[in-house]
């Protein structure tokens, strides 16, 4: 199904694949680019693999590549369904608040469409 977290299982089994779903977490991330003091939110189901998108040197046609560095300043574990994750990062973006991406980024706990967001907190700066 597109847009679950669900992918079917890719271990072998005497030649067979699983019958198993594989649970796929979804999370929003918060990057920051030093060089022009700003803040990019988006969302992705492997937050290093797109720290490593963001900061590709071969990729020079897209907003990210302009602000190069960027470096994560926080990522939430938000949901299984995709959809979520991306209500989350649009009810950011819609803010339009560098305070409130900063409260975000210091562990301020929110109340509303936030409140499931769960800090993962190996990836902070």
């Amino acid at each position: 199904k597109r847009g679950s977290g669900k992918q079917p299982c890719r271990h072998k089994l005497a030649g067979l694949f699983c019958a198993q779903q594989v649970l796929v977490m979804f999370y929003v991330y918060i990057l920051h680019s030093p060089s022009s003091d700003l803040y990019y939110i988006g969302y992705t189901d492997d937050v290093e693999r797109r720290l490593s998108e963001h900061n590709d040197p071969e990729k020079q046609t897209t907003f990210t590549s302009k602000h190069q560095p960027w470096h994560l300043k926080a990522a939430f574990a938000c949901s299984e369904e995709r959809s979520e994750a991306m209500k989350a990062e649009r009810f950011i973006k819609r803010q339009k608040s560098r305070s409130f991406i900063e409260r975000l980024i210091d562990g301020e706990s929110f109340e509303g469409p936030l409140a499931q967001l769960v800090r993962v907190p190996h990836v902070r700066d």
